[in-house]
C-alpha cells in the first residue's frame, strides 16, 4: 500500500546514500565534479524553494526536490546515460519506501530528462531539478585545485566563488547570479562550457512562464 514519502526519508534511507555516496566515489576516480551529498541537497533544497515562490503546492515542489536528491544516482554504474539509469534506480529505491506510483513516475520522467543533452523538461517537477542542478557551479565541487591549469570545467567551477538562483515571482524572472573570478578563468571560458546548459535552464524557466536571466558579476547579460 502506497504512502506518502518525504525528502527527509529518502535523505535518509540506507540505500540511498550507499549509492550516492559510491556514484560520488566513482566520479573522484575519473576527476569529475563532486556529485555527492552537498550537490544532492543543494539540488532538492533550490528546486523546492524555486517552485514554492513561484506558488506551486507544497508536494508538488517536494516531488521535484526528492528527484533533485536522487537525480545522479546512476552515476554510480556509469558517467554514460547516468539520467536513465539513474531514472531505473530511483524507481526501485521509491518503489522500496512504499511512494505511490503516480508519484514515481513523475520523478523517474524528471531524472531522465534532467540533462541537457537534447531533451525538454516534461512537468514542473522536472523544470525545477533542471534550474537547481544547471545553477550549482560552485568552487568548492572542484577535487583538485591543482587541475584547474588544465582542465576548463574544474577551472569555470572553482573561478565561481558564488552562485545564486532568484526568482523573482512579481516579474516572472528566474536568474541565475554569478561572482567569477576573472583571475582564473573568464566569462567566455563559462560560456564555452555551460551555454547549453543555459539554454536548457531558459527552456525550463519558461515552462513555468518565467524568464531567464544570467547576471555575472553584477552585469545583465541575458
Amino acid at each position: 500500500m502506497s504512502r506518502v514519502v518525504t525528502l527527509e526519508e529518502v535523505k535518509s534511507d540506507p540505500q540511498v546514500h550507499a549509492y550516492i555516496k559510491r556514484a560520488d566515489d566513482n566520479l573522484a576516480v575519473i576527476g569529475y565534479t563532486e556529485h555527492g551529498p552537498r550537490h544532492c541537497s543543494l539540488v532538492a533544497k533550490r528546486a523546492y524553494q524555486t517552485l514554492t515562490k513561484l506558488g506551486v503546492p507544497h508536494r508538488e515542489a517536494e516531488l521535484s526536490a526528492i528527484a533533485g536528491y536522487l537525480h545522479d544516482v546512476g552515476n554510480v554504474f556509469n558517467r554514460f546515460n547516468h539520467p536513465y539509469t539513474g531514472a531505473v534506480m530511483a524507481h526501485t529505491l521509491l518503489k522500496d519506501l512504499g511512494m505511490d506510483i503516480d508519484e514515481i513516475t513523475v520523478i523517474v520522467a524528471a531524472i531522465g530528462n534532467h540533462d541537457d543533452d537534447g531533451w525538454e523538461p516534461v512537468s514542473k517537477i522536472s523544470a525545477g531539478l533542471i534550474l537547481a542542478d544547471k545553477s550549482d557551479v560552485y568552487r568548492s565541487r572542484v577535487r583538485n585545485p591543482d587541475m584547474i591549469k588544465f582542465d576548463i570545467h574544474d577551472r569555470v567551477n572553482y573561478a565561481v566563488n558564488k552562485s545564486i538562483l532568484q526568482v523573482d515571482s512579481a516579474n516572472a524572472t528566474i536568474s541565475l547570479s554569478l561572482t567569477i573570478d576573472l583571475d582564473i578563468s573568464s566569462v567566455m571560458e563559462y560560456f564555452e562550457i555551460f551555454l547549453n546548459r543555459m539554454l536548457y535552464c531558459k527552456r525550463a524557466a519558461h515552462f513555468l512562464d518565467n524568464q531567464f536571466g544570467l547576471i555575472v558579476n553584477d552585469n545583465i547579460l541575458s
